[in-house]
């Protein structure tokens, strides 16, 4: 970023005590391989290394970027680690405080720098989502003719929040969440670095374990909360953060949960159990708990998905639907304010009146195909519009039902081993009294023999 009066000045303190930044801040990744995580996006080769000169530029130079991702994945500390390592010039605005008029003065100081020094501007843009399309729309000279090359950083999916033009002028590189394997790794360097707390604190195995759980995948959460522990360790006099010194710290008891072990699969069939036995309030529990614990929210939404159908079918033929699109907001917004989301479905299932016919049905016809009982598809129903069907019987004697005044033949569907089955027995909970009713009218209909 261009220095100014009060940023050198900042960036001087910085240099005479380190210790005046946060932790997060100081334990930045000064190159492309300190970064943790993300390693899809750090081949030999990519965009990012592109953009630190670690290929040549020229008609194949590096394109702009958009780096999409949650909050703590590293989108401001790849540009901060372009903006050391390049020999760019590199500017940076936040779409929070910027404008229009700010985004033309880069872009005409660009050309200034390119036209008299060939310097080459990198350009780091934070929250672009926060910017109107007529804001977008001003980059899109600046992107396409190479006088900036653009970093854009967003938390929100491009598709519905970056312009048409500008992504078609652009990489879009996905930050995935960070794991617990890379949080941990970040975090034993930020003890023991000179740049971070030089060994001043250990961190015993259960604090560690907490502390991962309530970063949720987030980098920044993670070192900010370890930083604040730390420090309250030491007032102490203490050289141990124990679980007890971080949960005072940061507000939250430690709650069991090990997303790879028991209580992983503990806590889903208690809330699966929950909204089967209709109690919102435990179901809503067992979210909150999964959540806390920093659950993939995608496989909550699976389960409620299943729920949707295995406890409820019809008698609220709206529960899958809710649960598809819970899982369908879960994807494009993350959390935190996938909690929002999760919960709007999980209590609709919870109070949704309950039938396990369908599942039931399912396993009844399933259960048969296991014994055996097939048997071939009847003449009349197989396939007749192919040469030579009709001197085979093919499609012959069936009876299409549309000419029927009430809509329904009565005429062998099954194959023989089945005939009589009846896979499907409704309950008379909420909307599937209806099915009931149009179950036991179409069976008699069609001539079939109750069993």
């Amino acid at each position: 970023m261009e220095p100014d009066l009060f940023t050198a000045a900042a960036e001087d303190r910085q240099e005479k005590d380190p210790t005046a930044s946060p932790l997060a801040v100081r334990m930045r990744p000064r190159t492309l391989d300190e970064v943790v995580g993300q390693q899809h996006l750090l081949k030999p080769g990519s965009p990012l290394r592109r953009l630190v000169g670690e290929s040549a530029g020229g008609p194949a130079g590096p394109s702009s970027v958009i780096l999409w991702g949650p909050p703590g994945t590293g989108k401001t500390t790849l540009a901060y680690v372009v903006s050391k390592a390049t020999n760019k010039r590199f500017v940076e605005l936040s779409a929070i405080t910027a404008g229009v008029k700010e985004v033309r003065a880069v872009i005409e100081g660009a050309r200034r720098a390119t036209g008299g020094f060939g310097k080459e501007t990198v350009l780091f843009l934070d929250e672009i989502h926060r910017f109107s399309k007529a804001q977008q729309d001003s980059l899109l000279p600046a992107v396409e003719n190479r006088w900036v090359t653009l970093i854009a950083a967003t938390t929100e999916n491009p598709y519905f929040s970056v312009i048409s033009p500008l992504l078609s002028r652009s990489l879009l590189l996905t930050l995935e969440p960070l794991t617990d394997d890379d949080l941990r790794g970040l975090l034993h360097r930020a003890l023991a670095d000179e740049r971070g707390l030089k060994g001043a604190v250990t961190l015993p195995e259960d604090t560690e374990g907490h502390l991962l759980r309530i970063a949720g995948g987030d980098a920044r959460r993670a070192l900010t909360a370890l930083e604040a522990a730390a420090g309250a360790a030491l007032d102490k006099g203490e050289t141990e953060i124990g679980l007890q010194t971080l949960e005072e710290t940061v507000d939250r008891a430690a709650v069991t949960y090990d997303r790879d072990g028991d209580q992983h699969y503990d806590v889903a069939s208690a809330l699966i159990k929950s909204i089967r036995g209709s109690d919102v309030d435990a179901a809503l529990h067992y979210l909150a708990r999964m959540i806390d614990a920093g659950e993939d929210p995608r496989f909550i939404a699976r389960r409620l998905m299943i729920s949707a159908s295995e406890d409820i079918g019809l008698a609220d033929p709206n529960a899958l639907p809710i649960a598809v699109a819970a899982a369908q907001a879960v994807a494009m917004i993350g959390f935190p304010e996938a909690a929002l989301t999760l919960s709007h479905a999980t209590i609709a299932l919870a109070l949704a009146p309950k039938s396990n016919a369908a599942t039931t049905a399912i396993g009844a016809a399933m259960e048969d195909l296991r014994k055996g009982l097939a048997g071939p598809v009847p003449a009349h129903l197989r396939d007749g519009h192919y040469k030579g069907a009709a001197k085979l019987g093919h499609a012959q004697g069936y009876v299409y039902p549309h000419d029927l005044s009430e809509g329904i033949a009565a005429q062998q569907y099954a194959p023989d081993a089945i005939k009589d089955r009846e896979y499907y027995t409704p309950t008379r909970h909420g909307a599937e009294a209806r099915y009931a009713d149009a179950v036991e009218w179409t069976r008699t209909h069609l001539g079939r023999k109750r069993t």
